[in-house]
């Protein structure tokens, strides 16, 4: 039967990559998606001890594995020649580098996928083909598709003292910037993605959690005009310009926004530059 290009086929979407399963795409190919098997939750690392002359066990931290989610449906073409091209589409869709997989619940989530497994398309008639497709996340979380990203300079102050002065007298000053908060929604914690800006010398970003935890990640190096410094707190990486490793000169704890909570984010550095900022990122993630 014919299709319109753009229309839901009912039931979830999902996309995989440049792929919507679930909707009519341009050509009139309908997607159809069976089953999301995956994507309720991965596997779990833990170890139980035997406690001893005692009932039960002693039980280590629990952890989310990996999650391997396989999609399973049906396309449905005008022709051959566009089910052969559908196939072929979607078979470099489950790509074997980093592909982003979305699922678009009432909010929708993302998730980082590879290929995992042979993609499995059986052709049922000359315009009919059934799938089955095996992709990882190696990240378990489930993130938000909407990006959270903030911006300031270094922090400010105006107004003050100036002298010669008549007592008695009254000093007020304001301060400004050098701050931002970010947020997480949902259930697991989330990672911050920290970028700084030069010229900035020795800059030091303090996270305050609502709980009073403050957390401080240190940089012990300088920044010329124009170098940009990515502090990946979920990888434990940190890199100057693109390409060079500057770990060695970061010390302190990697934050966490923890689940249904905010981290307050100040930085500072030995001198003041008007020019150096700190870009700060995070996606609210469940489990």
């Amino acid at each position: 039967m014919p299709y319109t290009p753009g229309a839901s086929l009912g039931g979830r979407r999902v996309d995989l990559g440049a792929v919507s399963l679930g909707m009519v795409d341009a050509a009139g190919v309908a997607w159809h998606l069976q089953a999301l098997e995956g994507w309720d939750g991965p596997d779990l690392r833990a170890e139980y001890t035997p406690r001893e002359a005692d009932h039960g066990a002693w039980g280590s931290q629990v952890y989310l594995g990996h999650r391997p989610m396989v999609l399973k449906g049906k396309i449905e073409a005008g022709s051959l020649a566009s089910l052969d091209s559908a196939i072929e589409q979607l078979i470099a869709a489950a790509s074997l580098t980093d592909t982003t997989l979305t699922v678009h619940e009432t909010t929708p989530k993302q998730a980082t996928v590879r290929r995992s497994g042979p993609p499995l398309v059986q052709p049922i008639t000359d315009r009919i083909a059934e799938y089955s497709l095996m992709v990882t996340a190696a990240d378990p979380r489930r993130y938000s598709t909407v990006l959270q990203a903030r911006t300031t300079g270094l922090p400010s102050v105006t107004g003050g003292l100036s002298v010669p002065v008549t007592l008695p007298i009254t000093i007020s000053t304001t301060s400004t910037g050098g701050g931002f908060t970010l947020v997480n929604d949902g259930t697991i914690g989330s990672r911050p993605l920290f970028t700084i800006t030069g010229p900035v010398d020795s800059p030091v970003i303090v996270c305050s959690r609502p709980d009073g935890a403050v957390l401080q990640l240190a940089y012990s190096a300088s920044l010329g005009s124009g170098d940009s410094l990515v502090i990946d707190t979920a990888a434990h990486t940190v890199t100057l310009n693109g390409s060079v490793s500057r770990r060695r000169y970061l010390s302190g704890t990697w934050p966490e926004i923890l689940a249904g909570s905010s981290l307050d984010v100040q930085w500072s550095a030995l001198t003041y530059n008007g020019a150096a900022m700190l870009a700060g990122s995070c996606r609210s993630a469940w489990m």
